[in-house]
């Protein structure tokens, strides 16, 4: 079995080190940066400057791709939580240690169970229990 691409990060706020899967694209943005002098020199694994930097740039692909909405790297945190892992039938649990968190009440927290993931879960209940 082959294993999949993922990395090591430790979580500065929360002092653990966290292994990370990486979906196919995110795989590919981590190597087209995998070079580049401000990657190797500091040992990240894209060149972001800082968390302001960063949340410029979210900024500026939010206006050139038309969302009127306002991103930052929380909201990317927020997004990936919900909307990519829960949505998507990723176990709590698994989401809690991709977020670095010690606790699974602060992803409970963090990351809202949305009201169509507990209305899709009810319907696959249904069926379950209606096939048997």
């Amino acid at each position: 079995m082959v294993a999949e691409p993922s990395f090591f990060t430790y979580r500065q706020k929360t002092d653990i080190i966290t292994r990370v899967p990486l979906l196919p694209v995110a795989q590919e943005l981590v190597l087209k940066y995998e070079n580049h002098p401000q990657c190797v020199n500091s040992d990240v694994l894209f060149p972001v400057l800082s968390n302001q930097k960063m949340n410029s740039y979210l900024k500026e692909i939010a206006s050139v791709c038309g969302i009127n909405k306002d991103l930052t790297f929380h909201i990317a945190r927020h997004t990936f939580a919900t909307t990519v892992t829960l949505s998507n039938g990723v176990p709590i649990e698994s989401v809690s240690k991709m977020l670095g968190h010690r606790n699974i009440k602060t992803t409970q927290h963090y990351a809202k169970i949305l009201d169509k993931k507990v209305s899709d879960d009810m319907a696959v209940l249904k069926d379950r229990l209606q096939t048997k």
